[in-house]
């Protein structure tokens, strides 16, 4: 393995962003949809859940494009966690912070999913939830204190790890390769963190409102 270990790391890297990326993404403007609050908020949300379950080959994509490459990405992500060792005297004491940041962050991201995936794709997999239910399974999680402190704890990490792997990204495929633009990209990328971070806290807290216990105020406008 060691010899392949460059294109290992590069796959790796290359499905960090895509399509992790991707898939942390759709969550969020999915799942932004509930901000919009009230029976209105409830609505938007299952309709763009509806939406991307009628997309043709969904199931094939889920597992081809989203799924396995996840799934690869996190196993050779803790191979890698548990091989590596800071180097203050090449990177300095922020550099190592992040490096080991991004190391317990991916840990605590590919548990956040698989607790994710399973509370929601499996359980209507299952036949357990439908998707017009799906709200009321968030309004639940959201409303209990611990799992609400736990998704937003997994929900950060894993925003963390996207940002600052996409800085990482950057800098291991050459394109920001001096010190300026690592700095610049540096900033641009606690920027996203930031957004996307207040935004998904944000989502989680629309969901607390009681019109999403109830599925009867969906489709309200037909």
């Amino acid at each position: 393995m060691t010899g392949n270990s460059y294109y290992y790391r590069k796959l790796h890297s290359l499905l960090g962003v895509i399509p992790v990326g991707f898939f942390l993404i759709e969550h969020l403007l999915t799942n932004y949809e509930a901000f919009r609050g009230g029976a209105e908020g409830h609505q938007g949300f299952v309709d763009k859940i509806h939406w991307l379950n009628d997309l043709p080959l969904i199931l094939l994509l889920e597992i081809v494009g989203i799924g396995l490459p996840i799934l690869y990405h996190g196993i050779y992500g803790l191979f890698v966690a548990f091989q590596s060792r800071s180097n203050v005297s090449n990177y300095g004491y922020f550099r190592n912070l992040m490096f080991t940041l991004q190391r317990v962050t991916g840990v605590i991201t590919l548990i956040f999913i698989i607790w994710h995936v399973f509370e929601t794709r499996i359980q209507v997999a299952l036949g357990n939830v439908t998707h017009d239910e799906l709200g009321v399974v968030m309004h639940d999680i959201f409303t209990n204190p611990l799992f609400f402190t736990l998704y937003a704890i997994g929900v950060i990490s894993a925003v963390f790890h996207f940002s600052n792997g996409m800085w990482s990204f950057l800098v291991s495929w050459g394109i920001t390769v001096g010190p300026r633009a690592q700095k610049v990209s540096t900033f641009v990328w606690l920027g996203v963190f930031v957004v996307m971070s207040v935004m998904f806290i944000l989502t989680m807290t629309a969901f607390t409102d009681p019109q999403f216990q109830d599925t009867s105020v969906l489709d309200m406008n037909k």
